[in-house]
């Protein structure tokens, strides 16, 4: 487009300079700054770590902030207890504050068998007061030896952002220090500190779950979560765990019957919590008993309602525990749902042949052995005939 012609024969000095034009360049937008999290590769989608690396790797680089991870209990409720605890772990050693629901045992009981970090990580957050790794040589010898098998391993730095490696790695063997999982926040919801009455009525959803919905949606409001709080306000994340859904104890007869009478009871409360977590600054992790729901229809939907599902099938118990062509393993973990995050594909996962196993201070999961596989696969057409 030519100049307009009174510009034409001005002074130099009264011209616009040469270079500038109405197109400016893009600026990229600042991304939420959140100890804890990262953005992914893939989507830019802000990520969160379940505490188990392997894991983390599965699912695409962790938990998308706004998401809900599935996991289907093994029958003893042993490695889906133990998962849901690496979660809420990495939570306490990020300083993201935790939302723990349980029917069975009190919340307290379960954030005192919280893993303990590996003394790299704990020495970020550890206070300055307690020079015990330092001031002894017998506790430094006591330090080289719980973590010698972690040495080859890259070091946590303290920005987790900074680090090519996210998350922590915990010691199943001990217990979280009080000091330190007492320096985070944690809300609590334990079902029988909150008496419900069991519905009679068709109603959507039993009174257990609205009340667990409802006290969610008062912490996420009043502690700042929600999206719509103002920005100059300084950001956290809100880490949820639920525990055995679905299950008699919370007044919920899914997992008792064949044709229960509130079967839409806990697809409405998953409908109700995806949208909650979807405006709020919040992840959460949900186990549900799936062994013990009879409609597999209905199951499906519920691994629908969630972002992530996982399923753990335990060989305790079973005969494979003694097989020796399971012996290196302790179970099958089955991926039932992949995110569909801002994109129509999903990040599918390298692998479908996995397997997890407890070593002596770390669960792990792995691509199962070519021999283990195809016996697996042989054992399943035999089931299928």
């Amino acid at each position: 487009m030519a100049a307009p012609v009174n510009s034409v024969g001005k002074p130099s000095a009264e011209r616009p300079p040469f270079n500038s034009t109405s197109f400016q360049k893009k600026t990229r937008s600042k991304l939420i700054s959140i100890p804890g999290t990262r953005p992914s590769v893939q989507n830019g989608q802000l990520l969160v770590s379940t505490g188990v690396t392997s894991l983390d790797y599965l699912l695409g680089g962790g938990l998308a902030v706004g998401t809900v991870l599935l996991i289907e209990e093994d029958r003893f409720d042993s490695y889906s207890r133990m998962i849901l605890k690496y979660f809420l772990a990495e939570g306490v050693v990020c300083r993201h504050e935790l939302f723990v629901a349980s029917a069975q045992d009190n919340p307290d009981d379960i954030l005192q068998e919280l893993p303990a970090p590996i003394l790299d990580d704990v020495a970020i957050h550890k206070p300055v007061e307690q020079p015990r790794l330092s001031c002894e040589p017998q506790d430094n010898l006591d330090a080289m030896k719980i973590a010698w098998r972690y040495q080859n391993l890259p070091k946590v730095q303290s920005a987790l952002a900074s680090s090519s490696r996210f998350g922590h790695y915990y010691d199943v063997s001990k217990t979280m220090e009080p000091e330190i999982r007492q320096a985070a926040k944690c809300h609590r919801f334990y079902l029988p500190e909150h008496p419900t009455q069991s519905s009679t009525t068709n109603s959507r959803m039993i009174e257990s779950y609205s009340a667990l919905l409802k006290s969610l949606q008062e912490v996420i409001h009043r502690e700042g979560f929600d999206l719509s709080t103002p920005m100059s306000m300084s950001r956290n994340i809100l880490r949820v765990g639920l525990h055995s859904l679905g299950s008699a104890l919370w007044n919920d007869d899914l997992s008792c019957h064949d044709d229960p009478m509130h079967n839409h009871a806990l697809t409405t409360f998953l409908y109700g919590l995806r949208a909650l977590l979807r405006s709020s600054l919040s992840v959460a992790v949900v186990t549900v008993p799936s062994h013990l729901i009879q409609d597999r229809a209905l199951m499906g939907n519920i691994t629908r309602l969630c972002d992530n599902a996982i399923a753990l099938e335990s060989f305790k118990g079973s005969e494979r525990e003694t097989n020796p062509l399971y012996k290196d393993y302790h179970g099958l973990l089955h991926v039932r749902q992949v995110p569909y995050l801002n994109c129509l594909a999903s990040q599918l996962p390298d692998h479908k042949d996995l397997a997890f196993k407890l070593k002596r201070k770390q669960f792990s999961i792995e691509v199962c052995c070519q021999r283990l596989r195809a016996y697996s696969n042989k054992e399943q057409h035999y089931l299928n005939m």
